[in-house]
């Protein structure tokens, strides 16, 4: 059997969450005329799954969905629980009705709509946001060689314990000097960058950021430069990150050109010997559900326009929220999607015809 309902948003992170808060604004019911579904079985989208140690870079006043201020955290920058317990919150709060577990494994077309399937799911909606971000999908770069010791990507770190003998890090950006701050208190470690990382001033956090990455992409698409103070993959100095630039720990090396069995060696001849290898290498989109729309282009992204930006320019009834600044810009922070998912929230409702 087949339930209809006007839209679907697929994902209960912090982009699902804001978009479905804003079609609430716009006069759609959750539960009704707007359906979330989420894979995960508990609130706070990836969040619960991050590192114990992870820090956001930005104040807690600056990290907010739209509509509810995230609690204050007077200690530094607010953990990864304090997240989780705010988008749990703010759940409720707006009684956004998410569906749980419910994973979304194919989206096709099905006369004038959407199917949307998976185990034990068959939804047909008008319309679907897909706001499933970026956690499902970690990025391991291509690397010539064996190597036999432990490697995992930072999807799956937990604690600077869980990790055996001395330890690469290969990453330069927030995720990659954080992770190094904490495991370089208790193993030897090696801390490998692509580029050399760009530590951020002390009083610059993640709200300076933010509006000049939305300032540099504005600039961009208006044809003009904006050399701005930073960017998003710049590292920003949270308490363990000063704590382990204080103690010398932050020392960078150039990335390894292939992998050996007993850990990495460069094209000059240099090897060293790690025991486990560390990837903070990013995340692609998590799209695989789209597949049968064939609307992912050259790099896995989907080609977005419309007033938002957002909206699929092969598939009128799917817009896209929350995945980088190719669909808004920051629209992967929790500050930086609430503009997206309000944009697109107002033009999924006059596609309905209810504006």
């Amino acid at each position: 059997m087949v339930e209809r309902v006007p839209v679907v948003v697929v994902g209960g992170g912090q982009a699902g969450l804001a978009t479905a808060y804003h079609l609430r604004r716009l006069g759609l019911v959750p539960g009704e005329d707007v359906v979330v579904l989420d894979a995960a079985d508990r609130p706070g989208g990836s969040w619960p799954r991050a590192w114990d140690g992870l820090r956001l870079f930005s104040p807690a006043g600056y990290s907010s969905l739209p509509g509810r201020m995230m609690p204050p955290w007077t200690d530094g920058f607010p953990p990864r629980d304090h997240v989780v317990d705010y988008l749990t919150d703010y759940e409720q709060r707006y009684d956004l009705r998410v569906r749980r577990p419910c994973r979304v494994t194919s989206v096709s077309r099905a006369g004038d709509g959407l199917l949307l399937e998976g185990p034990g799911l068959r939804l047909e909606a008008s319309c679907a946001v897909s706001a499933t971000g970026t956690w499902e999908q970690p990025f391991w770069p291509a690397s010539p060689g064996r190597f036999d010791g432990l490697q995992l990507h930072a999807a799956a770190y937990r604690r600077p314990e869980d990790l055996v003998g001395r330890v690469a890090v290969v990453g330069g950006g927030n995720t990659g000097a954080q992770v190094l701050a904490e495991v370089s208190r208790v193993a030897d470690t090696l801390w490998l960058t692509r580029d050399e990382p760009r530590l951020l001033p002390d009083d610059v956090d993640g709200r300076v950021l933010f509006e000049t990455a939305t300032a540099r992409v504005r600039a961009a698409r208006a044809g003009r430069e904006h050399p701005g103070v930073g960017g998003l993959g710049d590292v920003v100095a949270v308490a363990s990150v000063r704590e382990a630039r204080e103690r010398g720990a932050l020392v960078a090396h150039p990335m390894a050109h292939r992998l050996t069995p007993t850990g990495l060696a460069w094209d000059d001849g240099r090897e060293e010997a790690v025991d486990t290898i560390v990837w903070c290498t990013g995340f692609r989109p998590a799209l695989r559900h789209l597949a049968p729309l064939g609307v992912r282009g050259s790099g896995g992204r989907v080609a977005v326009g419309g007033p938002a930006g957002t909206r699929s320019e092969v598939e009128p009834r799917l817009w896209l929220v929350g995945y980088g600044d190719w669909c808004g810009p920051a629209s992967a922070t929790l500050v930086g999607v609430g503009r997206s998912a309000r944009d697109t929230a107002a033009e999924v409702v006059a596609a309905l015809g209810r504006a």
